[in-house]
């Protein structure tokens, strides 16, 4: 589903009011008239729909996370997924304010890059990562991982965040990034090492005991590179069910 498709960022357009223009044969903001809605709706659906142009030309992915429901986030994806970051960390613990970062993968451009403590992760370093970025992507990221970094870096990331958590729990998946993968059908090359794993061999490492430094990075990677698989397979799931299903009824009365 593209952000071309939606009408619900306009005040007084709820899903009700979207999905009725979408049942017309108004699925694009092209097809958009007036008459299908009453006169003062369709004029702020007409304000929306020029200034929102204007913004997806200039790839203005601020002004689309201010506009959509939180909840609707998802449509942001498939506009800017040449330009989405999917990343995830890796710490000693939950707390911020005693814990650390150990290290942070990110999937950009076809391209997986690991931050290491003590040696690439820096400020710097994730302020570079993340402003090459039109939407960030992780999994309870907005909750955890994000002000996880913030805090322990001095860092205000202000690039929008499409957190999959939340989309998974509308499709009715839940539980953590691996058991979800798992019910999907997404396969992992160490399925046996989990996140308390993930602290075990950064200690391991600081004793300097051979080949966990490296696990360790396999792991964080690989949950960077599931996130665009995962992406694809909910946005998808999402568009079908919120979308797709006026779309085929709108072709079969034409």
């Amino acid at each position: 589903m593209r952000i071309e498709n939606s009408f619900i960022p306009v005040r007084g357009v709820g899903e009700r009011t979207e999905r009725g223009l979408w049942e017309q044969g108004i699925t694009t903001w092209d097809a958009f008239d007036r008459a299908a809605v009453g006169n003062t709706t369709g004029q702020r659906i007409e304000s929306f729909i020029e200034e929102a142009s204007t913004r997806l030309d200039r790839r203005d992915t601020q002004y689309f996370d201010t506009v959509f429901p939180s909840s609707e986030r998802w449509r942001l994806y498939e506009n800017f997924r040449d330009k989405a970051c999917f990343f995830d960390i890796e710490t000693t613990g939950l707390d911020s304010a005693r814990d650390v970062v150990t290290t942070v993968s990110y999937h950009l451009d076809g391209e997986t890059r690991t931050l290491v403590r003590g040696d690439t992760l820096t400020a710097d370093a994730l302020r570079a990562a993340f402003a090459d970025a039109d939407l960030l992507v992780s999994f309870n990221g907005i909750r955890f991982d994000q002000p996880f970094l913030q805090d322990c870096f001095d860092l205000s990331i202000d690039t929008p965040h499409l957190d999959l958590m939340y989309p998974c729990k509308q499709l009715g998946l839940s539980g953590g990034l691996k058991a979800i993968e798992s019910d999907i059908g997404i396969e992992r090359d160490r399925p046996d090492i989990s996140g308390r794993d993930a602290v075990r061999l950064w200690h391991e490492y600081e004793r300097g005991r051979d080949g966990s430094l490296e696990t360790l990075i396999s792991y964080n990677r690989e949950d960077a590179v599931n996130l665009q698989q995962l992406t694809d397979i909910v946005t998808q799931q999402l568009h079908q069910n919120v979308f797709e299903q006026y779309r085929s009824t709108t072709s079969q009365s034409v």
